[in-house]
């Protein structure tokens, strides 16, 4: 009997990615701005890099950390899910050796009445098959 595939899961991280932005839905949040916080996990298999110490083998999280901190300060989403959905399609179409991504978004001074710590999303995309 052959034996299960090994999971690899194995995961950068880059957390607490802080930008000011312009993402919102309200007029005040486009042209006031307000602090977004983002973190950031890139699921690969890391075995070989950490084999060979070969940097090529595995993702760079300075290159993955601009393209979120660009993409986030760049453009201008109404939803932070338009936001997250983008800058997962980005990392995967740019780091063809990642096989997912985890991506989470924190609103602090979100336009909601009431007290709170922070609002946000939370998206896990994984590349397509083939």
């Amino acid at each position: 009997k052959r034996s299960p595939v090994p999971d690899r899961s194995d995961r950068l991280f880059v957390r607490g990615i802080a930008v000011f932005a312009r993402h919102g839905l309200h007029a005040a949040e486009a042209e006031l701005g307000q602090r977004f916080d983002i973190d950031l996990v890139l699921e690969l298999d890391t075995s070989e890099a950490g084999r060979t110490d070969d940097y090529s083998r595995t993702v760079c999280y300075g290159t993955a950390f601009e393209t979120v901190r660009a993409i986030a300060e760049t453009q201008r989403f109404k939803l932070i899910e338009a936001l997250g959905e983008t800058i997962a399609e980005r990392l995967l179409a740019d780091f063809p050796r990642l096989t997912a991504v985890e991506i989470e978004i924190r609103k602090p001074s979100a336009p909601v009445a009431g007290i709170f710590d922070t609002i946000g999303l939370s998206i896990r995309r994984e590349r397509a098959p083939g």
